[in-house]
């Protein structure tokens, strides 16, 4: 929101943009590349690398597109309200995205295995044992052997580790929030780079538990279910860490210049609001992938 009182009391309609169009074709890209890169084409990492950079290039030019307007004084507090109302329902799509795998995985371990374990089973897979594999590490439990023993990563240390990173940054992104309603804009940006910081710790992190899964202990996005709803998991939520931070980011540059005020300041509410979501998503997959 601006930091300046509306110059209006209309509804605010932007100019027609070529921004959406530009978004869906950088995402294009990074979808065309990521999807022949896991299947080994030499081109396609320079294809997702430019369909990064398209999106980041238009998201930046975008984001102060909108800035610039609320700071004109073009936006209403019925814009407010659409704003609240659109980040709110965006979060709860995002839940509904993380519901679906978290639903895949529990399916997988408290329905498809004992099912597929049970006597009716018997004849078809007869050497089939319905173990999950955080219960039997290195056991694929695939009698026909087409998944390779993989070995599997515990809550120690790297995600506990990474736990304390998001509740820290929680902490700080709550403290900042206090700050700009005291109205301490130095203070505030401190702990908002504070944030930003634990943020990239925690991707850093991550990177490094991949590394150690793929070179050491032979799990993979193809170790069978366990292996698929690990890293869409995990990476998926790496990928809104990141986005986040996009967010946060922004904001940090925008407080700055001196953008928000103690009463309007709904832009650093929003993206507050997704940091807390992206929080709280963590802990469920901390302990449903890492504790059970």
């Amino acid at each position: 929101m601006s930091a300046h009182p509306p110059a209006r009391s209309a509804y605010f309609v932007p100019s027609p943009s070529s921004f959406p169009v530009q978004v869906a074709a950088g995402m294009l890209l990074v979808m065309l590349g990521a999807s022949q890169w896991v299947n080994g084409a030499r081109w396609a990492p320079w294809v997702t690398a430019a369909g990064i950079a398209v999106w980041l290039w238009v998201l930046f030019h975008w984001f102060r597109q909108a800035a610039r307007e609320s700071e004109s004084g073009l936006y209403s507090e019925q814009v407010g309200g659409s704003y609240r109302w659109g980040m709110a329902w965006f979060i709860f799509s995002e839940l509904m995205f993380f519901a679906a795998f978290f639903g895949a995985l529990l399916y997988a371990r408290m329905i498809s295995l004992p099912s597929l374990g049970s006597l009716d089973h018997q004849l078809l897979w007869p050497d089939f044992k319905p173990l999950w594999p955080s219960e039997a590490p290195g056991l694929t439990a695939s009698p026909a052997g087409v998944v390779e023993p993989f070995g599997i990563i515990g809550p120690w240390p790297l995600p506990t580790l990474n736990t304390a990173l998001l509740l820290s940054s929680g902490l700080t992104i709550t403290v900042a929030h206090h700050r700009l309603l005291a109205g301490e804009r130095g203070a505030t940006i401190r702990w908002m780079a504070a944030t930003i910081v634990l943020g990239l710790v925690f991707l850093g992190v991550q990177a490094t538990e991949y590394h150690h899964a793929y070179t050491e202990l032979n799990l993979k996005l193809n170790s069978g279910i366990f292996g698929s709803t690990f890293f869409m998991l995990t990476g998926f939520h790496g990928f809104h860490v990141f986005l986040g931070l996009l967010m946060l980011g922004s904001i940090t540059l925008r407080l700055k210049a001196g953008h928000f005020t103690p009463e309007r300041h709904f832009g650093f509410q929003g993206a507050a609001w997704y940091w807390h979501f992206v929080d709280v998503v963590w802990l469920g997959l901390y302990l449903l992938v890492y504790w059970l």
